[in-house]
């Protein structure tokens, strides 16, 4: 499922990214957080052009502000910071709830600015991208309880958004499993109407006994990246079992929405992507799943690698056909 070799735009990329190596807590991780903004506000000075960009509060998880109250804080603490990215030309429009990877740990709207810009264009639907609570400060369930807020006042403010009514959730790595889970969520819940999911390289069904971590690992990601990652998010044992924390252990997936599932060859993630596709299939889920056998982790966010661009069109016709009906 792995090419002869990654494709040369995408290993300079991941060189690049590998000049900072990823902290695995304390002060480190810190750093890194406090870098990552202007860092990635200077990679992003000439942003793909929207019809319009707009930060919004959602109100987040019910009973987190009913504990600020009580602690007196005030609620609006509890609210997410967002950004919505409409399309060029009048409303209504459809709405993408868009969820950040960075191992649940990292990560922002800002980060994932470029990609949700590309989105927003080529689907011609608005895109929400929504921050949620990080681990280790705020470990599973917390980003699920955000996430979820979330897509439930996108589908309950098509007023305040300009919307249709029609709804999608999608997410990369970290985030492709919250908008899987966010998906299921809303099935087995009786909750908003998800009329599509995206997941992109999602940190789904993750087992190092895979093929794909044991030939990939240290691509991008290595095995100690992938371990920490999951114990600041998951914490025990219980909670990793927990199909909220990862949907592949779901013993039912035929509520769900349809799917579009991408997968890198050289990532190590790759087999736990593809069974999370498998097991849609499996269930009925009308899902599209595709491998780029040349790409690694992180692929569609890297703005000099041509295979993102084509990527990223191919997940918003996915978007446009299942939302502009």
């Amino acid at each position: 499922m792995s090419a002869d070799q990654i494709d040369p735009q995408a290993k300079r990329a991941a060189a690049r990214q590998s000049r900072i190596p990823l902290p695995h807590g304390g002060y480190k991780l810190k750093l890194l957080r406090l870098l990552s903004g202007p860092l990635t506000r200077l990679q992003n000075r000439n942003p793909p052009s929207v019809g319009a960009t707009e930060s919004v509060s959602v109100p987040g998880p019910e009973g987190n502000s009913e504990a600020r109250r009580a602690s007196g804080s005030r609620a609006k603490a509890d609210d997410l910071d967002a950004r919505l990215y409409r399309p060029a030309g009048d409303p209504p429009y459809p709405t993408v709830v868009f969820f950040h990877g960075g191992g649940f740990v990292l990560g922002s709207v800002e980060t994932h600015d470029w990609l949700c810009r590309h989105l927003t264009r080529e689907s011609g639907c608005a895109v929400l991208s929504v921050e949620y609570r990080l681990a280790p400060e705020h470990p599973f369930p917390a980003a699920v309880q955000d996430a979820y807020a979330a897509v439930e006042w996108a589908a309950d403010s098509t007023e305040r958004l300009r919307g249709t009514g029609d709804v999608a959730v999608a997410g990369d790595s970290a985030g492709g499993n919250l908008a899987a889970v966010t998906a299921l969520m809303a099935a087995e819940r009786d909750g908003p109407e998800i009329a599509h999911q995206v997941l992109l390289y999602p940190g789904i069904g993750i087992d190092p006994e895979q093929e794909s971590m044991r030939e990939h690992a240290g691509v991008v990601l290595s095995q100690e990246d992938i371990e920490w990652f999951s114990e600041a998010y998951y914490r025990s044992e219980i909670h990793r079992r927990n199909p909220y924390a990862d949907p592949i252990n779901a013993g039912d997936l035929s509520g769900v929405a349809p799917a579009t599932v991408v997968t890198a060859g050289f990532d190590p993630l790759r087999d736990g992507g593809k069974a999370y596709a498998e097991k849609l299939v499996a269930d009925g889920v009308a899902t599209r799943y595709e491998n780029y056998p040349s790409m690694v982790h992180g692929f569609m966010t890297m703005q000099e690698v041509d295979r993102a661009r084509e990527a990223i069109a191919d997940v918003a016709a996915d978007l446009a056909d299942a939302l502009h009906e």
